[in-house]
């Protein structure tokens, strides 16, 4: 069984910076992807970024340039570093790992971002 625990979630001012954590309790040296969702009330998940197989990296157009991606395999972690964080950003984060054919999700993390 493959569990995720993330972290690192909060309140926090416009403009500030959180970083999330997502520890797995397994390997993550050849998963297929990992990755950040997240839900915003009323709203449908959503990918914020994720990092695939080949290491690549890719971003949702909203988070461009102000969120970053990472992973640890020495750890078996992902971790998702905010920046510039607007109230938009406001929703409960979820990590994902992805190994062969089945999905695995995190129980969240909230992030609300005051005006």
């Amino acid at each position: 069984q493959v569990q995720l625990v993330e972290s690192g979630g909060g309140l926090v001012q416009a403009g500030g910076s959180l970083r999330l954590s997502c520890a797995a309790s397994v390997s993550i040296f050849s998963v297929n992807a990992l990755g950040w969702y997240r839900r915003a009330p009323g709203k449908q998940r959503e990918l914020v970024a994720a990092i695939t197989n080949g290491r690549g990296t890719n971003y949702a157009d909203s988070v461009k340039g102000r969120f970053t991606i990472s992973s640890s395999i020495a750890k078996n972690a992902v971790y998702l570093q905010m920046n510039s964080l607007k109230p938009e950003d406001t929703a409960v984060y979820y990590c994902n790992v992805a190994i062969r054919e089945n999905d695995y999700w995190g129980q969240g993390t909230q992030v609300t971002v005051s005006s």
